[in-house]
């Protein structure tokens, strides 16, 4: 939907209700958060980011027949699938969110290594079905901004050590000038949406309320927006009600694999 088909229905979106383009039950989730279980479930298996176990586990996860699967991920999966090289050419078509969006698991388990190695293990994941400069950049922003946040840092702190080199080396992810509405699965408008509603908003659920009133690719959005936001403003922020709501199996599997991937790899 729209900003104002969304606005015109339910004047402001803040409740876990269901439906959409995909006819959801109120809770079930998309494939934003189905892909980051399963890399997540890889990680801890092969107790470490390793690339050939990640694209064994999306393999497993597209054949499962999820809810939703963009193009350039079954696109980066048959490829795995007739190959078995986890690991695409470059392409600049794929600059699309499919990387960014599942990138949590990763920015848990590597916390505390060093920044060279956080940024190889997002490219080991993300490269399995999309290896592109911009998606690149922005998912290995995403994993240290969560990794800063967990930490300690603050908003200021996140857009001054990681926002603005990142604009600064790639321009196109410059958030500050036009406001981002109904963006789509360009991984550019994805992270301007996200920015413009983290930087813009003080709280867990203003941030999450403003990026999915943007509409367009709004899973996406809330996905990343989610990660960042929890990071920053911790577990008690997240409302109780959102949380009521989610389905209990997923919720429950979200917990205990966050949870284990920080105290099995780290610990």
């Amino acid at each position: 939907m729209t900003p104002r088909e969304i606005a015109a229905q339910y004047k402001v979106h803040d409740t876990i209700r269901g439906g959409g383009w995909l006819r959801l039950k109120p809770g079930q989730v998309t494939d934003d958060t189905t892909m980051a279980l399963a890399l997540g479930r890889a990680i801890l298996q092969s107790g470490r980011v390793d690339a050939l176990a990640i694209a064994r586990a999306f393999d497993d996860w597209m054949r499962a027949k999820p809810v939703d699967i963009g193009n350039t991920v079954r696109r980066g999966l048959m490829h795995f699938r007739t190959t078995g090289i986890p690991e695409i050419l470059p392409s600049e078509h794929d600059a699309g969110n499919g990387a960014a969006m599942r990138v949590l698991p990763v920015a848990l388990a590597t916390l505390g290594q060093t920044e060279g190695q956080v940024r190889a293990s997002c490219r080991a994941q993300s490269h399995i079905t999309h290896n592109n400069a911009l998606s690149d950049a922005a998912t290995e922003c995403l994993a240290l901004m969560v990794q800063d946040a967990m930490h300690g840092a603050d908003r200021e702190a996140l857009l001054q050590r990681r926002v603005i080199p990142l604009v600064t080396q790639h321009p196109e992810f410059d958030f500050r000038n036009a406001l981002r509405s109904n963006p789509s699965g360009y991984v550019v408008e994805t992270i301007q949406a996200v920015f413009q509603a983290l930087f813009g908003t003080t709280g867990f659920s203003e941030c999450l309320v403003d990026v999915v009133n943007r509409g367009g690719d709004a899973d996406t959005t809330g996905a990343i927006a989610g990660m960042l936001a929890g990071a920053l403003y911790g577990e008690g922020a997240l409302p109780q009600t959102w949380l009521a709501a989610l389905d209990p199996q997923v919720r429950e599997a979200c917990e205990s694999q966050a949870y284990a991937l920080v105290t099995q790899l780290i610990g």
